[in-house]
């Protein structure tokens, strides 16, 4: 097995790591905080909660949005080596990874870069799927391309439905069904990357 390989190979675990670290986490801190909402809080709040569940809390994203960096330029950039757009869209959702570490590093406390930071994660998360849509339709992988387009569209969607409510008291649905959609596709790719295939 080529170094390349065994690279590619050791960002799919990443990704595989990624929705247990993350929802991990967040679950226990949320067992740890049962005042916490669905309807009245963003996940983030959980970030600041004295003892153990904001540290737990903000671990989670930091370690998670580690392994998602990993599982970009180690995982995806091999996978797409051979595409300039495809490489392209690795680096995006790697920015989206680091900007997922930084929420973790930078709690609600620290709230104009925290937001920032949040901002740009889940802006950068679709832009990124777009654009490796478009290179696996490019190289004919038909059906790749329609799922990663179509997680696209679920990680966009809820925000979109969020923006255009009248009442936008919470965040934390938006900000669980596009983390759940993008680990999906995350689980699903490192799936693909543990074979010995790059495009």
């Amino acid at each position: 097995m080529s170094d390349k390989l065994l690279l590619q190979k050791l960002g799919a675990l990443c990704g595989f790591m990624v929705p247990i670290v993350a929802f991990g986490c967040i679950g226990m801190a949320i067992l740890s905080f049962p005042e916490f909402s669905w309807i009245n809080n963003a996940l983030s709040d959980l970030g600041v909660v004295a003892g153990v569940t904001g540290v737990v809390f903000n671990f989670g994203l930091f370690v998670a949005g580690l392994l998602c960096f990993f599982f970009a330029v180690v995982g995806l950039f091999n996978y797409f080596k051979n595409s300039a757009v495809g490489k392209l869209g690795s680096v995006v959702f790697a920015v989206a990874a680091v900007c997922l570490m930084n929420i973790g590093v930078f709690n609600e406390n620290f709230w104009s870069v925290h937001f920032v930071f949040a901002v740009l994660f889940f802006v950068t998360l679709p832009v990124a799927f777009c654009v490796l849509a478009v290179v696996l339709y490019l190289v004919r992988e038909i059906n790749l391309a329609v799922f990663t387009l179509g997680s696209m569209v679920g990680v966009a969607m809820p925000w979109i439905v969020y923006f255009l409510m009248v009442s936008t008291s919470n965040v934390a649905v938006p900000e669980f069904i596009s983390s759940v959609v993008g680990s999906i596709w995350i689980a699903f790719m490192s799936y693909k990357l543990l074979k010995p295939t790059r495009l």
